[in-house]
């Protein structure tokens, strides 16, 4: 099966720390990958180098067969990305923080509205959309940020702690949207929530120490 993602010899250093090491593995097309590890492990790193975020220090990471250190405005376009911590701007409402956010990959005003409607209604964040964001609950900021990150309709999509402040019936619907994209998108994700790397997977990749065993 193609690979969507895939990382030769990777290394990530921070000052003389090594962070992760010698990472190499691919993910395949379509499929749901959780990422675990203990609390420093390098997920978020991984996962940003995965997203195009960050440049590795030694190695490559290839996203469609891309390089993303020398295609970076190629691949960027095909992923979405969900930071752990909520990034929203709080004096603009959940639908500017979206729509903003699209309209910087040139995509199209209808698709965009269109795409906000869907997953909001998915989402049951609908009531919400037109509030200033620092004034809705953190999980719904959170779908929110869901939607900004789907919104210019990426390939792959990198999840932090995606259900992170969220109750138990908002990660119910997180998670039933992900389910629907199985096949079509290539979703990786990570969490300390284990009910949910259970529930929700094709594969489970232990991160430790910040290598891959």
């Amino acid at each position: 099966m193609e690979a969507s993602i895939t990382l030769k010899k990777v290394g990530k250093l921070v000052g003389d720390k090594t962070i992760l090491a010698g990472l190499t593995f691919g993910i395949e097309k379509g499929t749901i990958v959780a990422i675990v590890g203990d609390n420093d492990a390098g997920k978020s790193t991984m996962l940003r180098l995965l997203a195009g975020l960050e440049n590795p220090n030694y190695g490559s990471v290839f996203l469609h067969g891309l390089d993303t250190d020398k295609r970076r405005l190629e691949t960027r376009q095909t992923v979405g990305y969900v930071p752990h911590d909520i990034d929203l701007d709080p004096w603009l409402t959940l639908e500017q923080n979206i729509h903003f956010d699209a309209l910087l990959y040139g995509t199209h005003m209808e698709k965009i509205q269109s795409r906000i409607h869907e997953y909001s209604q998915a989402l049951a964040v609908g009531d919400f959309l037109y509030s200033m964001a620092g004034r809705v609950p953190q999980g719904i900021q959170k779908k929110a940020m869901i939607i900004r990150a789907l919104a210019h309709d990426p390939t792959i999509l990198i999840m932090d702690e995606p259900t992170a402040f969220m109750d138990a019936e908002s990660r119910r619907l997180t998670w039933n949207l992900m389910r629907e994209f199985h096949g079509d998108r290539t979703i990786v994700y990570s969490s300390q929530f284990l009910p949910e790397v259970e529930a929700a997977n094709d594969r489970i990749m232990v991160i430790h120490e910040g290598s891959v065993p």
